[in-house]
This record gives structure tokens, sequence and C-alpha cells, in this order.
């Protein structure tokens, strides 16, 4: 039997194929250690990258509609810099809301936990003084075990092997903490001097990223590639944007809810509500317990009811206006956003929340698209009826070489 070349190089391929597999398999603890070490020296520009994509949201904001008739070279030189300052500012002055609303409520709510404790205990003093009179049983208890002896020596030679031992580890623990805050701050300052430079020369970036695909790639490839990440990026900036949307929503509702229910830290709880929401569907509930916990030191019975509205709005949250404030502006169905939250969050915590959403609705764009594209060539006649952007149904697809029907002709 003769092969001809092309299947002939057909089966090299898939035995060189085979033949990766097996070593990447055999492999695989050396190629995940590469992996990490590779991404331990790339984290800081990785981190400069999402700095400059969540930073590009507001400077384009700013630049389309704020600065849209600064047109021409000299107008361009001064309009950039001046909307990334502008985007910089908006983002702090977030943060600075934020954490000023919140860390001052948390500070002084924690130093009258710390009056109250005094007198708490004196609380569990008496009621244990109460018990004891009333159940003689557990005084006999209480005396036998002051009357146990313990082995003083055998606990202070303890403790001071705990010291000798301990105390070169917590040197060298002190040693490895302070060493680790030095390296996040060196790469924290070196990933946002990394994402000024992106925003400042996007356009210049994103021409060469175009010119390196067109030609090193096939022309249909990289046609293909390039439209791909395009749709990324859309999908990503909806995306963030729908979220914080979704995040305004949501903390109104608790700072009007609770405003009018009478509960205390209203704008504060609601702040920070918002702000943690940003996390997707699990977010709120970390806003939900520092509230809790907030409003149970001034009245336990409010907890209770706050705790319980809280469920509520969350159940509206999740179900209703989650899935179609962050669905509708990625272009995905709320089953769909449910379904990537839930994946995302299994396999990878809350980066796979964050992330399986947009790739998730490019996933559903790419394959609507082909679903569509295999119905046309085929031009079967269960083709689904579509609607017509003026709400009319659209005629039925010709079929294969035949004309399409015209609506009307125009008389000549």
């Amino acid at each position: 039997m003769e092969y001809s070349r092309e299947k002939i190089k057909q089966i090299r391929n898939l035995m060189f194929l085979a033949a990766a597999l097996i070593l990447a398999v055999i492999y695989s603890e050396r190629i995940f250690e590469g992996v990490g070490f590779l991404f331990g020296i790339l984290s800081p520009f990785l981190i400069g990258g999402v700095i400059a994509f969540v930073l590009n949201i507001p400077m384009r904001l700013y630049e389309e509609r704020l600065f849209a008739r600064w047109k021409g070279k000299s107008a361009a030189k001064v309009k950039r810099p001046l909307c990334l300052v502008l985007s910089l500012i908006t983002v702090a002055l977030v943060i600075a809301i934020v954490i000023g609303t919140v860390v001052p409520q948390v500070a002084s709510t924690a130093t009258e936990v710390g009056k109250k404790i005094p007198a708490f205990l004196e609380d569990v003093t008496e009621e244990l003084d109460l018990l004891t009179r009333k159940y003689p049983v557990l005084k006999d208890q209480v005396e036998k075990l002051e009357q146990l002896e313990l082995n003083w020596d055998s606990m202070i030679n303890s403790i001071i092997d705990f010291l000798k031992n301990g105390a070169g580890d917590m040197l060298n623990s002190t040693v490895s903490v302070a060493s680790g805050i030095i390296s996040g701050i060196v790469n924290g300052v070196i990933s946002f001097i990394f994402a000024l430079y992106i925003l400042a020369q996007k356009e210049s970036l994103e021409d060469q990223g175009r010119r390196v695909v067109s030609a090193y790639l096939p022309e249909r490839v990289g046609r293909k590639i390039l439209e791909i990440c395009s749709l990324l990026y859309r999908n990503f900036s909806s995306f963030v944007s729908g979220q914080c949307l979704e995040a305004v929503i949501l903390g109104t509702l608790f700072v009007i809810s609770m405003s009018i229910f009478g509960m205390p830290y209203a704008l504060m709880i609601g702040v920070l509500i918002a702000f943690m929401s940003l996390i997707p569907i699990v977010g709120s509930f970390i806003g939900c317990i520092v509230g809790t916990f907030l409003i149970l030191i001034e009245d336990p019975v409010m907890a209770l009811w706050f705790l319980i509205w809280f469920l509520v709005l969350q159940q509206l949250e999740g179900n209703l206006i989650y899935p179609r404030v962050v669905g509708n502006s990625v272009g995905l169905p709320p089953i769909w956003v449910l379904t990537a939250v839930s994946v995302g969050g299994s396999l990878f915590g809350v980066t796979g929340m964050l992330l399986f959403i947009p790739l998730m609705s490019t996933c559903y764009a790419l394959f609507k698209e082909s679903v569509n594209n295999r119905n046309l060539k085929r031009h079967g006649a269960a083709l689904p009826r579509t609607a017509a952007p003026s709400g009319k149904t659209a005629p039925d697809p010709a079929p294969p070489g035949k004309p399409a029907r015209a609506g009307k002709l125009r008389k000549k």
C-alpha cells in the first residue's frame, strides 16, 4: 500500500504530537516548575497589564466623551497625559472614599468592643456563679479541677525549649516577611510604571502587535487571531463596566433600604458591600459579615433583621440584577453567566469568577458565529426565521445557486 506525501506528512505530525504529549506527561513536574518560575519573573509585567487595562476604561471615557473635540497633533500631546492623570485621580478617589468610609467606622467599633469586653467578662462570671449555685454538680467538678497538681517544672522546661528553638525560626520568618514586603513593593512600582508606559503608547503597541502577527502567521490565521483578541478586549472591558454598574446598584439598594428601616451604619455598609461585590456573586457576603458584626454590637435583634434582609437582596441580585446587567454588558445569556461564575469559582476561586464570564462570552460569540456560518452554507429548510431590525420577520435564505428575494423593486 502506497501513501501520498500529504498522508505521510499527517502521520509524521501525529507521531511528533504523540511523542510531545508523552514527554509532557513524564516531565510534567519539571514543566510546572518551569512555568511557575517563568510566571514569577513575568508577574510584575502581567500585573502591570491588568492595571493598564483597568485604567484604560475611564481613560477612554475621558478621551472619547470629555475631550472628543481635541484633535490635532498639538492637542493629542496634551490630551493623552491629561486623560491619564484624570483616570488615576478617579480610581484613587474611589479607593479613598471606600477606605475613608469603612476603616474609621471599623476602628471605632473595635474600640467599643474592647471597652465592652470587661463588662462582658463580669457578666459571664456572674452567670457561672449562679449556675454553680443552682447545680452543685458543676461546683464539684470545678473543685476537682482546682485540686489537680500541675507539673510546673516540665511546663517551664517546655517553654524554655520552645523559646530556644523558636527564636531562630522567628528570626527567619521575620527576615522572609521583610524580604517579601520589599519584593512586593518593588514589583508594585515596576507594575505601575509598566502600566503607564502601556497607556501612553497603546496605539503604537497595537500597531506593532498587528505587524508581528501579519509577518509570522498566514493571513487567514492572523486575521482570525486579531479578531479573537479584539472580541476578548471588548468583552473584558464590558464586563468590568457591567460589574461596576452592578456594584453601584447593589450598594445603593442597601443604603436606601437600611436607611428606611432605621438600621445603623447604612452608608458604610452600603459602600463596603458595593466595593466587595466587584468580586462576582460571593464578594458581597464579605461585606455582609462585617456589617452583621457592626450592627450586632449595637443591637443583636437588628443584626438578625439585617442578615435576613441581606439574604433577600442577595437572591434578587444574584438571580435577577447580576445576570441581566453583567450578562447584557458582555452579550451572554443569564444562564451562562451563572454557569461561568460557578465553574470559574470551582476551578480557580475568585480569579476564575472574574475571568470566566468574559472568556465564556467570547467562546459563546465564536461558537454562535460558527453555527450561523455552517447553517448558511447548508441552507437547510429547518433554519429558524430571524427577526429583522424593524421587528418584521426576515425572509428565508435563498437556496444555493439562486439569488435572495428582494423586498420591493423600485419602479423605473
